[in-house]
Formats: C-alpha cells, structure tokens, sequence
C-alpha cells in the first residue's frame, strides 16, 4: 500500500484531517455520521472528519456547513474538480454540492445511500415506523439520555451490532435504541476490538453532539433547493443486507430506476452479502469497484 501523507487544514473554522495517497485523481472522501475506515491504493484520497469536530453553534449546524466546508476544502487544496465520495449521510452533502456547485463536481460515489436530499419531501418522517431509530435521534434529548448510560466504547459496538442487522431498529415504547443489543452479541467478524479501540476514542474527544445534530435533527428544515437533480457521473454501491432496503418504498426506489429522475448517470451495484458497513466487510471489493468506475470516468 503507498505511503498515506497526513496533515491538517484549516476550514471555516474547524481544523480538518486530511490523508494523500498517491498522485492520481482527486477524491474527495466525505465521512459524515460515524467514521468509516477507508482505503485505496491507487487514487489520490482526501478525506475530512466533519463530525468530530464541534460547530461553535452545534444546534445551529445543518447540512450547508458541510458543503461548505467540502467547497472550501477543495479551495484550500487548489483543486478545481474532484469526486466526491459519501457513506451513508456523508451523501447528502456530496448530492448537496454536485447540485450547488456542479462545476466543481467530476462525480459522485455513495454506499449506502441512494439520492435523498434533506427537506420536507426528502424522507418523510410520518411515514417512518414508530419508535425509529431516526426519530428517536431526532428527538431533541432523547438520544442523550440513552447514550448517556454508556460510555462511548458500548455505544459505539451497540451501533455496529444494530445497523449491522438486517432489520429495521425500533424500540418499543417501554425501551431506548441502545436497549435493542443484548450485551452478549458479540461484534460482527469483520469489526475488531481494534477497530473498536479506535472509534471510540475519537467519539470519548467528540461526543455524539454533531452527528445527532447534522443528520437527524436538521434533516426536515428547508434547504431551498430547487432543481433536485445530479448530472455528474455516479456509482451507487449496496449491501443487500442493508437494513436500508427497508425503508418504505426504498428498494422499489432503488431498483426500480426511479432514482434516475434524479441522477440520470447512476450507475448501481448490489452487494449480495453486504450490510449497511459493506465497505468495512468487503474492502477489496468495494474498493474495486470503485477504482474501476473512477478508471471509466476519467
């Protein structure tokens, strides 16, 4: 594997990581939520921890500051164009600057996340199950007052154990979230305590504060766009184990090619094992495909 080279910017007051490999064409690796490991041998790689790090307003935060942030990245590094690449709600932000800023988008990548903008109409909340974990989250306080009966290390396998899973996770109303893992299930095989260690270090320095804010709580405001379509060149990569796919009407959506209306250039990739974390339980494979699609559009 080539050298990765670390270093910091600074960005719209946040002091962001940043790991190069290699010399090839820009990818920008947009992690939002919680942190994916990622790796690639042969394109340049630039990736930002937003979520770790605290707005000086976190109840104010949205998803703007993160586009932001990626626009003003890319001004910082002297890049014109890149691909931007989003796991999970990291897409949102990516779909958010290929539509705002298309100039400056090459394509776009996401994994576990088909074309969904936040708003109103983006995912309607009152068609979402009762005791959701989304509208749990989006509960001001709620999420608090259930993680806070863990530390940061539990919390962190609770998640890996629950949206690992195949089936959509709903508390009842006598219970919380982080009640639906048994401590005794242990850790999926392709997440180790190491991987674990890590995580939740950088989750005991950040809390939980920012990826509750910016995904769940400001997912519903307005954000006044008004041509919700992509143009740019895009991959779409899912497990089909992803609890994802159960989402109301979600795979319909997907499969169907009524994703398309929105992002006429998507290419899309089903994985037949992969979960919600394919690219950690497959990494080669995810990282092929996404070489490969990189290879055709450049």
């Amino acid at each position: 594997m080539e050298k990765i080279q670390k270093s910091h910017v600074q960005v719209g007051g946040l002091k962001l990581h940043v790991a190069q490999i290699g010399t090839g064409p820009k990818v920008v690796l947009f992690l939002h939520g919680f942190p994916e490991i990622w790796y690639s041998r042969k394109h340049q790689m630039i990736a930002g921890l937003w979520t770790l790090h605290h707005p000086l307003e976190p109840e104010k935060a949205n998803f703007n500051d993160p586009v932001d942030d990626i626009v003003a990245l890319l001004d910082s590094l002297a890049i014109d164009k890149a691909f931007l690449l989003g796991k999970n709600f990291g897409a949102i932000p990516a779909f958010m600057v290929a539509i705002i800023h298309p100039e400056r988008v090459l394509g776009i990548i996401t994994l576990g996340m088909p074309f969904r903008l936040p708003g109103p109409l983006g995912l309607q909340f009152n068609l979402l199950p009762k005791g959701f974990y989304v509208l749990r989250w989006a509960e001001p306080g709620r999420a608090e007052a259930d993680f806070g009966r863990f530390d940061a290390k539990t919390i962190i396998r609770n998640i890996y154990i629950l949206f690992s899973g195949i089936e959509l996770p709903i508390a009842g109303d006598d219970e919380e979230i982080m009640d639906l893992v048994d401590s005794s299930t242990p850790l999926p095989p392709w997440f180790t305590e190491e991987d674990l260690d890590v995580y939740a270090t950088l989750y005991q320095n950040s809390g939980f504060r920012t990826a509750l804010q910016v995904s769940y709580r400001c997912w519903q405001w307005d954000y006044g766009v008004t041509n919700p379509k992509v143009m740019a060149p895009s991959l779409l990569i899912m497990g089909e184990k992803d609890y994802f796919m159960k989402f109301p009407e979600m795979e319909d959506y997907m499969r169907k090619g009524i994703v398309k209306q929105f992002m006429p250039n998507l290419d899309t990739t089903f994985m037949k094992e992969g979960s919600h974390f394919v690219q950690e339980q497959f990494p080669e494979q995810v990282n092929e495909l996404i070489i490969t699609f990189l290879n055709k559009k450049i």
